[in-house]
């Protein structure tokens, strides 16, 4: 007995019941490769080689709902695609709408032209989305990082206090990944996602063959014409020449997938740290049941940054299969093409999931600023020892004042003392300083550099990105 099986996202909350999930599922699949076919029809119809009537008559009957997608998808292990069940499937229904059409459908092409081309066709719209995702994420970001950018906090590197940043300059931060995403994504967009057309083995040759006995004319070019009025009515670029082997358009779709949940995950990550209850100095916004735990009453955990994360530490994954997949022999690959896919719609839904829940998450983020002044005085003014070290360097020379700082850094930590304490207790630093400059020195809000100007800086690069 066969059963069928659904993949509703059980076991994937990053993109289940997103935006993008609807534009990457079997139907969407099933219906761009329906565009592609009838998109194929009309431009062979604008060339005059089938007639008119008949790519009317397909164009018609490209809707998924006269097709069982699950049955398709049993036929396809017998081809090793989805597409050699699929065009007979779609003939039948051309057929039941008009007979004489249904001898034109898919007429000199192949599969891989017909499900390549549908692949670019679910990635422009997926992009589309992500795209718009991401300029929300930046708007948030933006707003953030020119709020908070004197929100004095801690820095910390190899997860220790470093030395004071703000909190406008860790936003910007996270907008200066982000812009860097929508740079990568827009130009792959704006360079176009190609449709595909090669027949059998990349030379165009039957479609050459049946326009001459469709139409009794013989195209001068060998079916090149058709390049361009299919790739326009599906609204892709224009291809070159075919690129059944030439696979660097699958690869991009996965490095800006990768690009995109990167630049994503790193924001994640931090607000996912930031948020632990020892630290508590931005919370994620709150809503009904978010957050909540099977077995603890008090837990509201950080699920958006989870999300998020766990998009990012998929996609990779998925981006070198389809890296791999450029290593395709002869004219047509068999395991290389086929093993995309997955990976293919896998990273896409995984990106506009993670780009998704990152607009909620940047718009909501709720930032605690006197919690970061909380957690600035926990080494007693040791934060600023940099500061302190530089202004001793040339009283005492850099190495022994670094060497003085540490012992008294480790005394007060050891004993509870702040570093001024230490430091005004220590003989050979008498004099040296005195206490107004010493608490000038120790101000963490007195040593944040050029934070103010880097935070302008990346909100000017995002005010030209608009």
């Amino acid at each position: 007995m066969t059963t069928s099986s659904t993949d509703g996202g059980l076991l994937a909350p990053t993109w289940a019941g997103t935006p993008v999930e609807p534009l990457v599922s079997d139907e969407a699949w099933l219906q761009a490769m329906l565009e592609a076919e009838a998109a194929l029809a009309r431009a062979q119809a604008r060339l005059g080689l089938i007639p008119a009537a008949a790519a009317t008559a397909i164009t018609a009957a490209a809707r998924h709902e006269y097709l069982d997608v699950t049955e398709l998808a049993h036929a396809a292990r017998a081809a090793a695609n989805p597409v050699v069940a699929f065009v007979p499937a779609f003939t039948q229904v051309v057929a039941n709408l008009d007979p004489a059409a249904a001898e034109y459908v898919h007429r000199g092409s192949t599969s891989q032209d017909i499900l390549d081309s549908a692949a670019m066709v679910i990635a422009r719209r997926a992009f589309d989305l992500i795209n718009s995702d991401l300029e929300a994420v930046a708007a948030a970001l933006a707003r953030l990082a020119d709020e908070h950018r004197h929100t004095v906090m801690a820095g910390r590197t190899l997860a220790q206090h470093a030395v004071p940043i703000t909190f406008g300059l860790k936003a910007a931060n996270w907008l200066q990944l982000i812009l860097d995403a929508q740079i990568r994504l827009r130009a792959l967009v704006c360079a176009g996602l190609p449709a595909e057309l090669g027949g059998a083995a990349g030379t165009l040759s039957a479609y050459g063959e049946y326009a001459e006995i469709d139409s009794g004319t013989r195209l001068p070019l060998g079916g090149v014409e058709l390049l361009a009025p299919f790739a326009e009515e599906l609204e892709l670029t224009e291809p070159t020449t075919c690129w059944h082997t030439a696979r660097t358009p699958i690869a991009d779709i996965g490095v800006v997938s990768q690009f995109v949940t990167g630049a994503l995950g790193k924001f994640a990550l931090d607000v996912q740290l930031l948020c632990r209850t020892e630290i508590a100095e931005v919370s994620e916004p709150a809503a009904a049941g978010r957050g909540a735990s099977s077995a603890m009453p008090q837990k509201r955990n950080p699920v958006l940054s989870t999300l998020i994360i766990a998009a990012a530490r998929q996609v990779p994954a998925h981006a070198a299969i389809l890296a791999q997949s450029m290593l395709a022999e002869d004219e047509r690959p068999g395991g290389a093409w086929h093993s995309e896919w997955q990976p293919l719609r896998e990273a896409l839904r995984l990106a506009g999931g993670a780009s998704h829940t990152a607009v909620e998450l940047s718009e909501g983020l709720v930032v605690h600023p006197e919690r970061m002044a909380e957690n600035l005085a926990l080494t007693g003014g040791a934060i600023v020892a940099e500061r302190l070290n530089v202004a001793l360097a040339p009283l005492l020379g850099k190495a022994a004042a670094k060497k003085l700082l540490t012992c008294a850094a480790h005394q007060a930590a050891s004993t509870g003392k702040t570093l001024a304490e230490i430091v005004q207790a220590t003989p050979e630093l008498d004099g040296l300083i005195g206490p107004r400059r010493l608490t000038e020195l120790l101000d963490p809000a007195g040593y944040l550099g050029g934070a103010a100007g880097l935070v302008d800086r990346v909100l000017e690069r995002y005010h030209r990105t608009l």
